[in-house]
């Protein structure tokens, strides 16, 4: 399928998130600017976090998981080439992981689509590891 914009991208995501990860994802919508161009894809988590995927039409990209209001934590993974990051060796790819200055390697894949998947992976697998050791549901 050949993409002609970022809103038919974040559809794309929207559609693979909806059915490929029903079970850690209770709501989603892409977030329009003013203007009403597509910025960013939203997903909401069962646990009362989100993801926020943003792609632009340079190749940028971002993978957020925002858990501040919940555990305190975030998860990011993109590819903003911060010149204080250039000694990971998978710059200027990288992840934020817990808090924005824990900077290691990110190996996601770079097409969007299995990209999404690999992050939805972690954070389904995270999900599991914090239900674990809470023995509670959400």
């Amino acid at each position: 399928m050949k993409l002609k914009t970022i809103l038919d991208l974040y559809k794309n995501l929207q559609k693979i998130a909806e059915v490929e990860f029903k079970d850690i994802i209770e709501s989603n919508h892409i977030i329009f600017s003013f203007s009403g161009r597509a910025r960013k894809l939203r997903l909401h988590i069962i646990d009362g976090t989100f993801v926020d995927i943003w792609y632009s039409l340079d190749g940028g990209y971002s993978f957020h998981w925002e858990q501040r209001n919940i555990r305190n934590s975030v998860l990011r993974h993109d590819n903003a080439p911060h010149g204080k990051w250039k000694e990971i060796k998978t710059f200027p790819k990288h992840c934020h992981d817990g808090i924005q200055t824990n900077v290691l390697e990110s190996h996601l894949p770079d097409k969007p689509e299995n990209a999404l998947r690999e992050f939805l992976g972690i954070v389904r697998n995270k999900l599991i590891e914090i239900k674990r050791k809470e023995k509670g549901a959400f």
